[in-house]
């Protein structure tokens, strides 16, 4: 994913139009009060390059200075004669800049041509050749020319339009040399030269240099002003130091500095990388806002930040507004969606973009094809993935790796395809992969789905043989096999879990054989549940009390459920409001789930009793499911409420909720009479 998300924030992207986004020289120029060439001098120098002629050979170092000055003539700017002289002279002196880029590079072939220009040389001149040079090589030696001719005062100038040609070649290492000689000589550097260097540090992707010369400009008495404000934000972000870039960035804003779509777009990245998915979308409001339009770089990056938060709507949003604003998307825009997409577990919008790219002759890499084979997986697009599969092995640029053919097994291994699992094991360990815990852990599930215990001990008991050292995962798979098996084979997988967690084994041996003591079990429990990694609590005591729930020890459950509140594992499950009291179910096992719903109807009860006012609204957040052949807790529990004759409907306008009026939820809960009655139905 990280070799992804660069591709579309390298800086050859970044900087494709430097010109646009960091000061030209003719910024330069107006900072400094420099003449410009579009309007003419009215000063008699002008006359110095009037009379140069075209046809003067310029190569020749017999050429003599005196030849090129006539006698000096006034004229007035607003005559025609005026325009002609002036673009005469502009295109003598670019025939020198032309001249010096392919002359030798040595003092001698330089001063050669360059002497043709006359002793009295003015700064504009020098500025005008050295800016239309595109040979750094003969541009130093230039430099050094027009100092002995140029006055110490004015030398800045020309060591900025030189370290302006380093930055257009992105060669910081000898801007920053010139820059060194320049503070040797006494020159004093100035807003504008910083500016050059800091900017060229940015295109060379040297955030670091680009800080360090940044914290510099104060020691050397020079105040930054807004044409630094981009590149710094920028650099800032770029190194991670969020804090400053914000300071600038917040700045700028208050200050109505401009600031270039690049800054923007190391801003959200920042956030992005620092998972401040609000942050990213806020950057692109400031954008819209100040009239600054995204390039290709910010959609790519919005989108990839979108993609790692699953914010699919958000990545939709973005990618139409991409597309209104005339751009094209590119492999880096459609990986992103296809992130995005996937990890959110919008299947048929990743299968879009999958197929889209196909059509367009785009090759995917290893990382977009697990990820697609992973959300098929989930969603359960067995022959959607069997196809990729296929597309994969076939394809130019990758082949399966284990990560593939792992996915391809737990597909297979949650379908309940047992046949299908083995034989794509089979195919891997065909093609060199050994087998993982995490294959594995997939074909016991599989195993223990289908029901077939004996296989389930046999693979746990080659494991053990060979050494294997169970994770949590791969207990929590075994309790929930556990939660598949028959009663008579539940004395099997018990001896496993002993094996693999003596702790876990204590609290399932408590549990099948029915002991008592409360007390014992939450102690136990407990200890379980706060010493396994924190993304298996949760399924762990969704298993336990499923485990009850199958064994009929509803009082062992609803301890459990208390419990995992207690710890925090489970986090909102009811909430009550004005308007609505709300069970939310969506992330509990169906055993968890049927606990929760008759605790949940029990406290809705006993309000009732007391002679409280229900809100308006009662509903329960079951969740639509991700699964295509599973539609969540839904389908299950509209059965279960209509055993308990609830008058609990699906909402029309909201998926994935039951809900009913107060009205109806008194009516229905007054007809059960006492609280002690539900309590039988747990």
């Amino acid at each position: 994913m990280a070799h992804a998300y660069n591709l579309c924030t390298s800086p050859s992207l970044i900087f494709h139009d430097h010109r646009s986004f960091f000061i030209s020289i003719s910024s330069t120029s107006r900072n400094l009060k420099l003449p410009n060439y579009k309007v003419l001098s009215q000063h008699a120098s002008l006359t110095e390059h009037a009379h140069f002629s075209e046809d003067a050979n310029l190569q020749d170092p017999d050429a003599k200075s005196s030849s090129l000055s006539k006698t000096n003539i006034w004229v007035n700017p607003k005559r025609i004669r005026a325009k002609e002289v002036h673009e005469n002279s502009r295109l003598s002196l670019l025939k020198v800049a032309k001249s010096l880029d392919s002359c030798n590079p040595s003092t001698q072939h330089v001063s050669e041509i360059l002497n043709l220009l006359g002793d009295k040389i003015l700064v504009r001149d020098a500025v005008f050749i050295l800016d239309n040079m595109v040979n750094p090589e003969t541009a130093l030696l230039a430099l050094e020319y027009f100092q002995h001719k140029i006055e110490p005062a004015r030398r800045v100038v020309l060591y900025n339009v030189t370290l302006k040609l380093f930055r257009e070649s992105k060669d910081f290492e000898s801007a920053e040399k010139l820059f060194d000689e320049m503070l040797q000589r006494g020159v004093k550097p100035n807003v504008i030269t910083f500016s050059t260097l800091i900017s060229c540090a940015a295109m060379c992707s040297l955030s670091l240099k680009a800080v360090a010369l940044f914290e510099k400009m104060p020691r050397l008495g020079i105040e930054p002003d807004e044409n630094l404000s981009s590149a710094m934000i920028y650099a800032y972000a770029r190194t991670g130091n969020s804090d400053v870039a914000l300071k600038l960035y917040d700045r700028a804003k208050r200050e109505n500095w401009h600031i270039e779509t690049v800054a923007f777009s190391a801003l959200i990245k920042m956030f992005g990388m620092s998972a401040n998915y609000d942050g990213c979308l806020s950057v692109y409001k400031d954008m819209k806002l100040h009239g600054v339009k995204p390039n290709m770089v910010t959609y790519n990056t919005l989108l990839y930040a979108m993609g790692r938060a699953k914010w699919s709507w958000e990545s939709k949003a973005i990618y139409e507004d991409m597309i209104n604003n005339g751009f094209s998307p590119n492999w880096a825009t459609y990986a992103a969606l296809l992130q995005a997409y996937s990890r959110a577990r919008f299947g048929e919008d990743a299968l879009g973009i999958y197929n889209e790219m196909k059509d367009k002759g785009m090759d995917l890499n290893a990382f977009l094809y697990n990820m697609l084979l992973d959300m098929c997986a989930d969603v359960g697009y067995i022959d959607e993935a069997v196809e990729i599969f296929e597309d994969m092995k076939n394809c130019r640029t990758c082949q399966p790796d284990i990560i593939s053919f792992s996915s391809m097994i737990n597909m297979y291994s949650r379908a309940v395809k047992v046949s299908e699992a083995e034989a794509m094991l089979n195919e891997m360990i065909a093609h060199g992969f050994e087998p993982n815990i995490f294959v594995m852990t997939s074909l016991i599930h599989c195993y223990g789905k289908a029901k077939r215990t004996d296989d389930v001990v046999k693979i746990f008991n080659q494991l053990m043989v060979s050494g294997f050292i169970p994770d949590d995962r791969f207990c929590g798979c075994l309790l929930y096999v556990m939660t598949q098996t028959p009663k008579e084979g539940l004395g099997k997988i018990t001896n496993c879990v002993q094996k693999a967690n003596p702790r876990l084994g204590s609290v399932v041996r408590f549990l099948v054989e029915k002991r008592k003591g409360a007390g014992y079990l939450r102690k136990e429990a407990s200890q379980l549940l706060n010493s396994v990694d924190a993304d298996v609590k949760k399924s762990l005591c969704n298993s336990l009390i499923d485990l009850c729930v199958n064994l009929n020890m509803s009082d062992r459950a609803c301890d459990l459920l208390h419990l995992g509140l207690t710890l925090r594992i489970y986090r909102t499950i009811q909430s009550r409001s004005e308007r609505q009291w709300s069970l939310y179910i969506k992330r509990l096992s169906h055993g968890a789930a049927r606990i929760a719903l008759h605790v949940w109807i029990n406290d809705l009860s006993k309000a009732v009793e007391s002679g409280e006012e229900l809100p308006p609204l009662v509903g329960i957040n079951t969740g639509i499911g991700n699964h295509k052949s599973d539609k969540g807790l839904a389908t299950v529990f509209e059965l279960h409420l209509k055993e308990l004759n609830a008058p609990f409907h699906e909402a029309s306008d909201n998926a994935g909720w039951l809900v009913t009026t107060d009205v109806e939820a008194k009516s229905w809960l007054q007809s059960w009479g006492s609280t002690q009655k539900l309590k039988l139905m747990l």
